[in-house]
């Protein structure tokens, strides 16, 4: 199975140099995620391509599953392994067609990310061809570590932020953004057959699945939403607690992709809950202020931002 997520016509990129592949890698990025592409902006140049090549491997598996137009669940749980196994030859030195597997491994191997990383995020993305409902939040973290916390995990190898105490911190980062998410997207993802609100809690506030699918916005809904939030919440305070472990210079577009995504839930909640006819976003205003704040707090960052460092090296030089 092949596809094109940036949705530029074929992806073929067997001529295109190492600096090439990132460059796609930056295209697919900024065509697909307006707000996680905006705070990577603000990274050091020596570090957005790495960012870029973890997204675009990301999203490569994520339209699998999520945009997979007229294959069944079997051709797309067919199609994670075969990408799976391009994956790993490509990490293992072997020649591979897929410029964006190119850029990824690249980073992979110069960053030192461990593999078992990417078979647990490859192992939540095979769970959407075969889960669509999780009895419990605890089955739901189950997922989650996979699709974003090891996220978070790879991101520390990206940024340099090399200590261990580190790891839990970047975890829950990926797991809050990827909870908001899951509440910005309630209608889309029910649209795809699934349903990533625990179905405890459905039961425990009295809503059923069918009036999920209606979309009814009422006050048992509205105490759903905000249970979850509290969840996503409390992983973006623990997550900020964590912003002391990652390098001077690097930190800084971390913080403003965690406020960013934080201020969603508060998009969410300024619509009255309607996550099912329109999408909670931030704007572009909004983002300059946020970067701004962020900045202001931390005025020493931005001359860290602008010496290079030996987090990562930039590819296009090699």
């Amino acid at each position: 199975m092949r596809l094109d997520p940036a949705k530029d016509g074929p992806l073929a990129g067997a001529d295109l140099t190492l600096a090439g592949c990132y460059e796609l890698c930056r295209r697919i990025h900024k065509a697909h995620s307006r707000t996680y592409y905006f705070s990577t902006s603000l990274f050091p140049k020596e570090v957005r391509p790495h960012v870029h090549a973890l997204y675009g491997f990301m999203r490569y598996a994520d339209e699998i599953v999520d945009n997979p137009g007229a294959t069944s669940l079997e051709e797309q749980l067919s199609g994670l392994e075969a990408f799976e196994a391009e994956t790993l030859a490509a990490v293992r030195g072997e020649p591979v067609p897929n410029p964006v597997l190119r850029a990824f491994a690249s980073t992979v191997n110069g960053r030192g990310i461990g593999t078992h990383l990417i078979s647990a995020f490859m192992r939540s993305m095979k769970m959407d061809t075969h889960v669509f409902r999780y009895e419990t939040y605890e089955d739901l973290q189950a997922y989650t570590y996979g699709s974003a916390a090891v996220v978070g995990l790879m991101m520390c190898r990206v940024v340099g932020a090399e200590h261990e105490e580190a790891a839990p911190h970047a975890e829950a980062l990926g797991v809050a953004m990827q909870l908001t998410n899951f509440l910005r997207d309630v209608g889309e993802d029910w649209a795809r057959g699934r349903v990533y609100l625990p179905v405890e809690d459905l039961k425990r506030f009295g809503y059923g699945e069918e009036e999920l699918g209606r979309g009814v916005i009422d006050g048992r809904f509205v105490a759903l939403m905000r249970l979850e939030m509290a969840r996503a919440r409390e992983l973006y305070a623990f997550a900020h607690e964590g912003m002391k472990y990652i390098p001077r210079g690097r930190r800084y577009p971390v913080v403003v992709a965690l406020e960013l995504y934080a201020a969603i839930l508060d998009r969410i909640e300024a619509s009255g809950y309607d996550v099912f006819t329109r999408r909670a976003e931030t704007s572009f205003p909004h983002k300059l202020r946020v970067a701004a704040a962020v900045a202001a707090r931390d005025p020493g960052e931005i001359p860290a931002r602008l010496r290079p460092g030996s987090a990562a090296s930039t590819p296009a030089a090699r």
